[in-house]
């Protein structure tokens, strides 16, 4: 039974029984507090906790996950796994375990001809909690199963929860013995190798408050009704009904598999160190295309940075491989898509996009794979010729730091040649790096505030917050809540930093793209709020941030909320103009320039499309004319709301990774342009006024951003280019179109003379030492030679004149010391010549003595060494501790 075979019985099952099939949530969390969702029941929880209301109190999913804590474990075994997808049935307050077990009981077993997936009854186990008599007994006398195939057990396999507080309670797990040539006799206690799990019903009736692990926690109180929450592995149960061993000779994982043998030349099944790369590989890959269809981009921060990581891996492992070349992950991505394309048809419709994406990564880890690969083994080989075992936490922050290599990359390398990373160094180096840069702008986007304070605020809210702003620039509301530091307090006084939750309101809040509206909250009770900010940490919730000032706010009052018109209008402005932007790109590059990200911003706006390469300047010209003949034209913007099929059956452009729900909102440019979207517009092209483009440029592997003004910024910009062109026009006499050719013309003359005043200034250093050699210095028998360069003089003609120097001193023991200060750092070149080395002169050692008066450090060959410091000031000290080395050598 193929995968996608097993996912429409689950759904068709519980469909009969009255449950509404919802779509796979997006992998990128709604839960602020997850990165990536990690189980199936991750959508519901706002419905256990009675923060929402639920599009019915039945659903079944087959929902997207992805579980990156054991990712070093993949492929070292056959259980591990980082994407996979979870089967589950949800009752939200209907029914509880009296009709969730006969459920899952009746499918389990139920004859394939019938719609079931025909497990053997007798081959069936389950485990309960310790003490949960209930669920017992119900496993027992309704489903009939045999006492002794009903185990306790306890918190650590019985119990569930999400591992952070909110919704959790025990569980009931079903298991399916595989027979004795897989382990012991004795149930799931005994082996969970042979008897396998393959259903988890639990049974989601507390609130917990703390969770320090699986098995200590607090539990509040119960939830507002008792739910249902069962979570069945897709892939596990694959592979029992495809009678196979594990998940990695399942339908869909094998032909991933199978396809990076033939491509490496090696075989499955013949080398366990081939069979872990290739297990990797397959998974890595599927996993990779699962987030980058959700519009998960590589980086170094947060999700994209677990998908950089899981790529990177596969692209090492490719090469260890054998496979020395790039285009692999393009062909390993198609078979993946060919794969899972039944389930997910997004995957076909955005299959350049996803192959953007992949193939601008592997190309960028493979361009510095081998580098960083040249580093570690240095760095380990100095290891091992020290007696240690340990690579420096500096390499490894080298390494992720200049290369691009993960952290847990480097582990694994270590581990690859017995070798451990010191951790705590690389860490170290990390955070003094983070507390340098600037504070990261996404923490504003839920600030300090509890999951639970807002899940309280938005039921408060009536479960959604009603949006006025597409119709009105002003409106009425109740103040439902107030924060002041993530806490609810009833008022707030002049002064204080406040974030207002109202009924209803006008405020646009940020989010696809356009930057949030600004403006003023005034209080029936005489307050008065300046809002800066505005943010939906919820669906549905909308939280303005702002500064009381003057009066004091309070919750229940009535509140006038005004915008800033003129920033509404202006950032509109910039939206509409990026829907022009993406379909003029879409019509000069093709489908595969899609949008992965913009901002709109109060007369600018930036666009962020995948490509794979730059963008020829033709063609950002021939989009821009394009764009403001669409201007002139005065077409109508209009919004109208439809099914999402509708609107992809008109053609409307859904965003790259976007989801959305069954209804829609599409803006259409006249028949320009049609896209899915939720922000703000014009009423008519021509009120853009004017597009002007300023230039693209790469943001990351796969990934370019056009920055472009709209309006009066973009008339300004142009009025300040034409005031600015007739000055250059005037200075050096030329007509403007003769202006390139001139300035070019110039520039390369200054280049010219440039070159030749560089040539007249080396050869005056080189003239000198002829001079500096013939006055050499005997120390010990050595012919030592230590000069200060004029000032300025830079650090290749520093080397330059060392070794000039030391080339004249052939024949006897030479060592040559020259001290510069090109840019008010001292920096030293030592030279040593082959009779003195034969004496222990190494200028790596002396150079370090040097460096070491200055304030510094330094290092090179036993020939030629460089180094520098702080303190111009100690020169002659230096020079002075170097000739008292070479001198007791």
């Amino acid at each position: 039974m193929e995968s996608a075979e097993v996912a429409r019985r689950y759904l068709r099952f519980f469909e009969r029984n009255g449950h509404t099939i919802v779509p796979s949530a997006s992998l990128i969390a709604e839960d602020p507090t997850l990165l990536l969702v990690n189980a199936g029941m991750v959508p519901f929880k706002p419905y256990f906790l009675a923060q929402r209301t639920p599009p019915a109190v039945r659903m079944t999913s087959c929902q997207k996950c992805v579980r990156t804590p054991d990712i070093e474990e993949v492929g070292k075994t056959t259980r591990h796994g980082t994407f996979f997808q979870m089967l589950g049935n949800f009752s939200i307050g209907d029914y509880f375990k009296e009709q969730a077990i006969p459920f899952a009981w009746e499918l389990l077993t139920g004859a394939e001809a019938d719609g079931g997936f025909g497990f053997p009854e007798d081959r069936l186990w389950v485990t309960v909690l310790r003490g949960d008599a209930e669920s017992a007994d119900l496993w027992h006398k309704v489903v009939g199963v045999p006492r002794e195939r009903i185990q306790e057990r306890g918190l650590a396999d019985n119990y569930w929860n999400m591992g952070v507080p909110g919704p959790g309670g025990p569980c009931s797990e079903i298991y399916y013995d595989r027979g004795p040539e897989y382990g012991r006799e004795g149930g799931p206690e005994a082996d969970e190798d042979r008897y396998l799990e393959v259903w988890n019903l639990v049974f989601m009736q507390y609130q917990l408050s703390t969770v320090r692990s699986k098995v200590d926690f607090d539990v509040a109180g119960e939830l507002p009704a008792k739910n249902i929450d069962t979570g069945m592995g897709l892939e596990r149960m694959a592979a029992i009904l495809q009678g196979v061993d594990n998940i990695y000779e399942t339908d869909t994982m094998w032909r991933i598999l199978d396809r990076a043998a033939d491509l490496t030349k090696s075989r499955y099944g013949k080398n366990p160190v081939d069979d872990v790369s290739l297990r990797v590989v397959a998974d890595h890959v599927r996993s990779g295309m699962m987030m980058v269809a959700d519009g998960i981009m590589p980086s170094n921060e947060g999700r994209g940075y677990v998908l950089r990581r899981i790529l990177r891996r596969a692209v090492r492992k490719v090469r260890l491989l054998g496979l020395q070349e790039g285009g692999a992950m393009h062909e390993l991505t198609s078979v993946a898509i060919a794969a899972m394309g039944e389930q997910y048809p997004e995957l076909i419709r955005t299959a350049a996009n996803i192959h953007t994406v992949i193939d601008a990564e592997e190309e960028s880890f493979l361009r510095t794979l081998r580098t960083g690969e040249s580093i570690f083994d240095v760095a380990a080989h100095e290891s091992r010729s020290s007696g240690r075992n340990t690579v420096g936490g500096a390499d490894a922050f080298k390494l992720h730091d200049t290369y691009g290599f993960p952290i847990e990359l480097t582990l694994e390398m270590a581990s690859e040649q017995g070798l451990v990373v010191d951790e705590d160094g690389f860490r170290r180096l990390m955070q003094e790096q983070r507390d340098r840069a600037k504070a990261d702008a996404r923490e504003k986007k839920t600030g300090n505030a509890d999951v639970s304070v807002l899940g309280d605020l938005l039921e408060l809210a009536g479960g959604k917050v009603d949006f006025l702003g597409y119709s009105q620039f002003t409106g009425e509301g109740r103040a439902v809540g107030l924060m002041i530091n993530g806490a609810n307090v009833v008022e707030a006084g002049p002064g204080s930093d406040v974030e207002v939750v109202l009924d209803r309101t006008p405020f646009y809040a940020e989010g696809g793209g356009q930057l949030a509206d600004h403006g003023v909250l005034r209080f029936s009770g005489g307050a008065e709020v300046e809002v800066r900010d505005v943010q939906a940490p919820l669906k549905g919730l909308i939280v303005h941030k702002g500064k009381v000032r003057s009066g004091v706010a309070r919750t229940d009052d009535t509140v006038l909320a005004e915008i800033d018109l003129s920033r509404r209008k202006a950032i509109s402005r910039s939206h509409t103009a990026t829907h022009m932007v993406h379909k003029g790109f879409r019509n000069a590059l093709g489908e595969s320039a899609a949008q992965a990200g913009s901002e709109n911003s109060p007369g600018r706006f930036r666009f962020d499309f995948t490509a794979s390469g730059a963008v020829p300047a033709s063609v950002l010209r021939d989009v821009e004319d394009e764009i403001n003949a669409v201007l002139i034209d005065d077409l109508e913007v209009r919004a109208l709301i439809t099914s999402q099929k509708e609107a992809i059956a008109m053609g409307a452009m859904a965003l790259f990774g976007e989801k959305y729900g069954d209804e829609v909102r599409v803006i259409e440019v006249g028949d320009y342009s049609r896209e899915l979207c939720g922000g703000t517009h014009v009423g008519s092209s021509g009120q853009l006024g004017l597009v002007k483009l300023m230039g693209e440029a790469s943001i990351g592997a796969g990934v370019r951003r056009i920055e472009a003004l709209v309006g009066i910024d973009a008339f300004r910009f142009l009025a300040k280019e034409s005031v600015l062109v007739n000055q250059l026009a005037d200075q050096v006499k030329a007509r403007r179109e003769e202006l390139p050719e001139r300035i070019g013309s110039i520039v390369t003359k200054l280049r010219e003379a440039e070159k030749d005043l560089e040539r007249l200034r080396a050869e005056q250093i080189l003239a000198a030492s002829a001079d500096l050699a013939k006055h050499a210095k005997d120390v010990n028998g050595v012919a030592y030679v230590a000069h200060t360069a004029p000032g300025g003089t830079g650090a290749d003609d520093l080397r330059k004149l060392a070794i000039d120097i030391r080339d004249r001193l052939q024949g006897r023991p030479a060592v040559v010391v020259i001290v510069g200060v090109p840019k008010d750092k001292p920096v030293v070149v030592v030279a040593t010549n082959e009779e003195s080395r034969g004496l222990g002169q190494k200028a790596g050692r002396l150079v370090g003595v040097a460096a070491k008066v200055l304030g510094g450090g330094g290092g090179g060959k036993d020939d030629l060494a460089q180094g520098g410091g702080q303190d111009a000031e100690k020169i002659i000290e230096a020079l002075n501790v170097v000739e008292h080395a070479v001198a007791t050598a």
